[in-house]
């Protein structure tokens, strides 16, 4: 057995659970206030489906944390902003999802598949884009981050202790200009996170039985260049980087969901699909 094969197995592997974005309304709409009252009527559903790590869900209820996925409605849960020429379009499920979760805006950027991380200090209204960037991190609340994945693999880092969290959008390429080892550093020396604080998710994601790559792809990785295009397992390699940098392998978990695999609840650029879901994650209203 291989190196990332045995770190897949030695990671505890989360199957996320899927609930439905809801609207609060009344007084105080858009607050996680609001959202708990129980005299509040009654929220009205969105179609919007997300899957959350049902032990995050239970440890921190300040946290808000999640994909989505494939869901019922009008654009059935797509969350792409940009055309195939780089254009950016309209896209009312980004608001919505904010919305739903009880943020008033929600943070992104164009990902360009590198390293460059943006910290968010000050919450706002609306989707706001920032620079290009491949990862967002904060420590304020009522910020909500969220990137744009389809086989990539969607990173949630979370230091309890501190309130510190981070979110990264991690292709191979990527992971290869070190945006994992970026998004710590930041935390870390922005925030002031401790490495043996942090809690890492890996969230659904392409698997490594359904994705090949080429021998080039593989020698990028530091794994050993194989004869031909062979599969490999970026959450392998993603835990193995995460552990040399410090992070305990017992605060490491990996979604079981792929994104390509047979009834996957997600969308797979890898299976020719065009739609985008997104990874969210921020901290809740106070």
């Amino acid at each position: 057995m291989d190196k990332v094969a045995m770190a897949e197995n030695r990671v505890r592997l989360i199957s996320e659970r899927p609930r439905r974005v809801s609207f609060p309304s009344g007084p105080g709409v858009g607050s996680a206030a609001a959202m708990r009252n129980a005299e509040e009527p009654t929220p009205a559903f969105s179609p919007l489906v997300c899957w959350t790590h049902p032990e995050w869900v239970q440890r921190f209820p300040w946290l808000a944390q999640g994909t989505t996925g494939r869901s019922p409605g009008e654009r059935e849960g797509d969350f792409r902003l940009f055309d195939a020429e780089g254009r950016l379009e309209g896209n009312p499920n980004w608001l919505e999802l904010a919305r739903g979760l009880g943020f008033t805006g929600v943070r992104h950027a164009r990902q360009m598949h590198g390293k460059d991380i943006l910290l968010h200090r000050e919450p706002g209204t609306g989707l706001f884009l920032g620079t290009d960037a491949d990862g967002h991190v904060t420590s304020a609340t009522g910020i909500l981050m969220g990137v744009t994945v389809a086989d990539c693999v969607p990173v949630f880092l979370v230091d309890p202790r501190r309130r510190a969290v981070a979110l990264l959008h991690a292709g191979w390429r990527g992971v290869v200009a070190g945006v994992l080892e970026e998004g710590i550093s930041l935390l870390r020396e922005e925030l002031r996170a401790d490495k043996e604080d942090i809690l890492m998710h890996l969230g659904p994601a392409i698997c490594g039985t359904c994705y090949e790559v080429g021998p080039e792809v593989h020698a990028a990785l530091d794994l050993p260049r194989p004869e031909g295009p062979v599969p490999v397992d970026l959450r392998g390699v993603l835990t193995e980087r995460a552990v040399g940098l410090g992070l305990l392998r017992s605060h490491i978990t990996r979604s079981s969901f792929c994104t390509r695999c047979n009834g996957s609840p997600f969308f797979s650029h890898r299976a020719g699909e065009a739609a985008r879901q997104v990874a969210f994650l921020g901290i809740q209203p106070s």
